[in-house]
């Protein structure tokens, strides 16, 4: 049997096509009596309501926002940061009946066509990106909103961090301690992303196109820091974080870094279970901080220091963003604050250390 149509529960009903269009939408005045009529013959008939496809091609919306990711999936659905900042946007979205439509693009292409063709009424970057973005050009030349989340574009809507000041603070909480023998573990410095040793932070500020790298970095340098060593990873995991100290605490004792600040609290966590490995103490032999705030109970008794960021508050402002612009209001820009998080990996340089004597 074909598929029952709006025409079919108005005659069923006894009542205009319009009627029943405005009993579904619940658009309009349409008494009690006229509803019930017009429900009762729709399920007489098997009818659920108006095709959403063809509605969203009236109206020339998709109900659907795009939110453009880089890098594997894989790795955003095991980081907490991710995690959270897709919920806060999911919330925001679904309290305003809108999908949401999770777009990947990696660094050979795939889901650029995808990004730049969909179906979507405003689109929201997960991904860092500058103002020759093949994606974000084809957005703005389809009149689509665009929200940033990674960047800060002039004239482009966005949601950033205070990334420098907070890691300036916790630079400076390290030093403070006495550490001189510091290594920085940092998160990838641009899109062509490799693993390895990388020379100083002051070629951060030139070298690092991704702003949250670029930042927290440069927060590290405001605050004084002047790193032994700096190893690039390839992303926010505890792997990386975990191949990475192993790298930078091969090393003679007296050479061996007393802290390891991390760009991320994963990494950090990486760089903690490293060093259980090789049997040392935190703190007491090493001092270890990171980035985010998360919450990893399965790290315990550890407890990162680190740099919490209201990162639920920043997807649900994304998605309020997007909502608005849709709207017809005009992109606005948001700088949200962080906070030092007290945990249990930083304490002073060991003396035996800072004198200079193997440890």
């Amino acid at each position: 049997m074909s598929r029952a149509t709006l025409a079919d529960v108005a005659r069923l009903a006894g009542v205009s096509p319009s009627t029943v269009s405005l009993t579904f939408s619940g658009s309009g005045p349409v008494s009690a009596a006229t509803r019930e009529r017009v429900l009762t013959a729709a399920a007489e008939l098997g009818y659920s309501g108006p095709d959403p496809l063809a509605r969203s091609l009236r109206r020339g919306t998709s109900g659907v926002v795009g939110v453009i990711t880089g890098g594997e999936l894989a790795a955003h659905f095991r980081d907490p940061v991710a995690i959270r900042t897709l919920d806060g946007i999911a919330d925001t979205l679904g309290a305003h009946d809108l999908g949401m439509l999770l777009i990947r693009v990696n660094n050979g292409g795939e889901g650029v066509d995808l990004a730049t063709r969909a179906a979507m009424d405003a689109a929201i970057f997960l991904r860092s990106v500058d103002g020759a973005d093949e994606i974000l050009q084809a957005l703005t030349r389809r009149g689509t909103p665009v929200v940033l989340m990674e960047s800060a574009l002039p004239g482009a809507a966005s949601v950033t961090m205070t990334d420098e000041e907070g890691m300036a603070e916790l630079g400076a909480r390290v030093l403070a301690l006495g550490h001189t023998r510091v290594a920085v573990v940092t998160l990838p410095w641009g899109r062509e992303r490799r693993r390895g040793p990388r020379h100083g932070l002051d070629a951060a500020a030139d070298a690092a196109t991704y702003r949250f790298t670029r930042d927290r970095m440069t927060g590290l340098a405001r605050a004084g820091v002047r790193p032994t060593a700096v190893y690039e990873t390839c992303g926010s995991l505890v792997e990386e974080g975990f191949e990475a100290a192993k790298a930078l605490l091969d090393v003679p004792p007296n050479e061996r870094p007393t802290a390891i600040i991390a760009l991320s609290d994963l990494l950090a966590a990486g760089v903690v279970l490293a060093a259980r490995e090789l049997g040392l103490s935190i703190p007491h032999d090493l001092s270890v901080t990171g980035f985010d705030g998360v919450d990893l109970p399965w790290l315990a008794p550890d407890v990162i220091d680190s740099v919490e960021q209201p990162v639920a508050r920043k997807g649900q402002l994304a998605g309020e963003m997007a909502v608005a612009m849709m709207r017809g209001e005009p992109p606005a820009s948001v700088e949200l604050g962080v906070w030092p998080r007290a945990g249990t990996t930083l304490g002073p340089v060991p003396e035996s250390r800072s004198s200079g004597e193997a440890g």
